[in-house]
């Protein structure tokens, strides 16, 4: 299913259509700041599996979108060098890795202490995360080796992915630069991809 939801006023209507999918263990694919991205309730382990058996080798790279800084201190440790840092660059296109708390499910690190977090620049997935009440655990549509249209085109994306997802929401034509990726677990902040967003 596609369905069109506009940044500058999400419809509270198309946002109960995704949470319902979402609460009832679906993925979604969903516009941000940067690439166009698949998600799933960070409550759901069936959903998080299936997202990990649908990326593969990608599983890896899952980060956790969050509604704003309070939510995201909930589940990550941040320090005030840390969190000044995050004021001044979220939201945006940043990708920041952080310790992970026992706030986090298992499920969602496999293993790992640290996790990347995100506030996207763009309403609709912080308009999902607030409505859903929980945050998306998630990555990106786009693929590290091949830059394809397709990526950047929400129909397109509907097209190839269409079968695999509960829905596809049309955020409008998307970008393909990925997000910087910082991480703030040493004691400097340390750049680890360069992305759309430049560090402030």
């Amino acid at each position: 299913m596609l369905t069109k939801i506009y940044e500058q006023n999400p419809s509270e209507r198309e946002l109960r259509k995704v949470v319902d999918a979402l609460e009832d263990g679906g993925i979604i694919i969903y516009p941000t700041d940067s690439v166009y991205a698949f998600g799933c309730s960070l409550r759901s382990p069936k959903a998080i599996e299936r997202l990990r058996r649908m990326k593969g080798k990608d599983a890896e790279a899952f980060t956790v979108v969050f509604e704003n800084l309070a939510q995201a201190a909930e589940y990550c440790r941040v320090d005030n060098a840390a969190f000044r840092i995050l004021k001044r660059n979220l939201p945006g296109p940043f990708t920041f890795v952080l310790t992970a708390s026992s706030g986090m499910p298992d499920k969602a690190l496999e293993k790992r202490r640290t996790i990347g977090i995100r506030i996207p620049g763009n309403a609709v997935p912080r308009a999902i995360v607030a409505a859903l009440g929980c945050p998306l655990i998630t990555t990106s549509v786009k693929d590290d080796d091949e830059v394809v249209e397709y990526t950047t085109d929400p129909e397109l994306i509907h097209e190839r992915y269409g079968r695999d997802v509960a829905l596809v929401i049309d955020g409008g034509v998307g970008d393909n630069v990925p997000t910087t990726v910082v991480d703030l677990t040493g004691d400097e902040p340390e750049i680890l991809r360069e992305g759309k967003g430049e560090l402030q």
